[in-house]
């Protein structure tokens, strides 16, 4: 049995999911089909999820959505039209879903409904079951899947039956619907493949796989043809936005082959995401990069004498928003890098003060534009030249290296350099090493 994701460019129209249609009847295997919002019909469309967030905001002000929804509802009705479904018990699904949205019932519900009418528009015109998300898959307070889930669908599924299954959303652990962070429909098909033992699991998107580099930015961009789950995993921690990067959670400890194909090249390999490969031919998989980082540097003399130092400082960390994704560690300092958008200036000016002041620090400073490329490949240990290649390229390219990280992964190497320096750097960097 194999379970399919179809993400918002793949049921963006009539025309598109008709192309799923086509997929998934095309391999009887095909019996559990997990689809996105409506995506962007064109550069200059809307995507139905942002439309949903904007109904929300009127909704909190005391305000109808109605001017809004109007939108929303037009689009679905044109793909109803498209695809020749009767609209008449769909308009009385939008209208319920704008009244439960006008009625309050928050930002998580108005953005989960996307994929929700999706689903109900699909399921009738492929004449399969729909099964709703809520209550089956069960999201912890800090996003993650709930163990009950997997239970809760292995009840429910029926090994002969086909199944159109909304993403992003299931509930909390009171009932009430609750959304994954932004592209979680890629978690939601990796939770049922994982609950009904998919032989495999496909990503169905708008490019033809996974590519080594961001083809926006390089020309002869390759599309890998076999990665492993820790390079994907790497991969998407430092940008690459192909496939979300806690959707292999579910699926690695089952060792469920997850591959990633074209809506729109259905032909087309793709890539295969697996638990091993071969690395000694082709030791890296792919060169990506993260914008918007900050950076805090602390110093003092015999920082690190007294034991708990380091979780104190997180903690306090942690009381001011601060969630550091990277570390660096000194004799006698720590550098820390962090999402700009977690704090504002007065909070870190705030933070900083409190620091010094409660732990005696020599020095503390935070600063900006900072962006963090990742080299990423199950070679990576095994590459004998690769620092003074990566060094030496952006040597030669004039990009200043503001820190190396290399060792505290088997699988990436990672380095930094200032914002305006993103592309530069990798394009330079795959330039010299693919």
């Amino acid at each position: 049995m194999i379970v399919c994701k179809f993400g918002g460019s793949s049921v963006a129209d009539a025309k598109q999911i008709e192309k799923v249609r086509a997929i998934v009847e095309a391999n009887p295997k095909r019996q559990i089909v997990v689809v996105s919002a409506p995506g962007k019909r064109s550069k200059d469309d809307e995507k139905v999820t942002d439309m949903l967030y904007a109904c929300n905001a009127l909704a909190q002000q005391g305000l109808s959505c109605k001017p809004v929804f109007k939108n929303i509802a037009d689009r679905y009705i044109a793909i109803l039209d498209g695809l020749g479904i009767e609209k008449k018990p769909f308009v009385a699904i939008l209208e319920e879903v704008r009244q439960m949205i006008d009625a309050g019932n928050g930002a998580e519900y108005a953005a989960s409904r996307g994929e929700y009418l999706s689903a109900r528009m699909i399921a009738s015109y492929l004449g399969w079951n729909f099964l709703d998300a809520d209550p089956y898959i069960v999201i912890n307070p800090d996003g993650t899947v709930h163990e009950q889930s997997y239970e809760n669908l292995r009840s429910v599924l029926k090994k002969d039956e086909k199944y159109i299954v909304p993403g992003f959303y299931g509930c909390d652990i009171e009932g009430k619907v609750k959304t994954f962070s932004r592209g979680g429909s890629d978690i939601t098909g990796a939770i049922l493949s994982s609950a009904s033992d998919a032989e495999s699991y496909e990503n169905w998107t708008d490019v033809s796989g996974v590519f080594s580099v961001d083809p926006r930015l390089v020309d002869n961009a390759k599309v890998i043809k076999t990665m492993t789950y820790r390079e994907l995993r790497e991969l998407a921690g430092v940008g690459a936005s192909v496939f979300h990067e806690e959707a292999i959670a579910p699926v690695i400890a089952a060792q469920i082959p997850i591959n990633v194909k074209n809506t729109n090249a259905p032909d087309d390999p793709g890539t295969m995401i697996v638990n091993e490969r071969e690395s000694g031919k082709v030791p890296l998989a792919g060169v990506s990069a993260k914008k918007g980082y900050s950076r805090i540097t602390l110093r003092k003399l015999m920082l690190f004498k007294q034991s708990g130092t380091k979780h104190a400082l997180l903690t306090m960390l942690h009381v001011f928003g601060i969630r550091p994704t990277f570390s660096l560690f000194g004799v006698d300092s720590i550098v820390w890098f962090f999402e700009t958008s977690q704090a504002s200036e007065s909070v870190l000016k705030a933070m900083c003060t409190r620091l010094k002041s409660e732990f005696s620090l020599d020095s503390i400073e935070v600063d900006h534009d900072h962006t963090v490329v990742g080299v990423v490949g199950e070679g990576v240990m095994e590459h004998r030249d690769l620092i003074s290649r990566v060094v030496g390229a952006l040597d030669k390219a004039s990009i200043k290296l503001n820190f190396l990280n290399f060792g505290s992964s088997q699988t990436s190497l990672l380095l930094g350099v200032d914002a305006d320096k993103t592309q530069n750097a990798v394009i330079t960097l795959y330039n010299a090493l693919f």
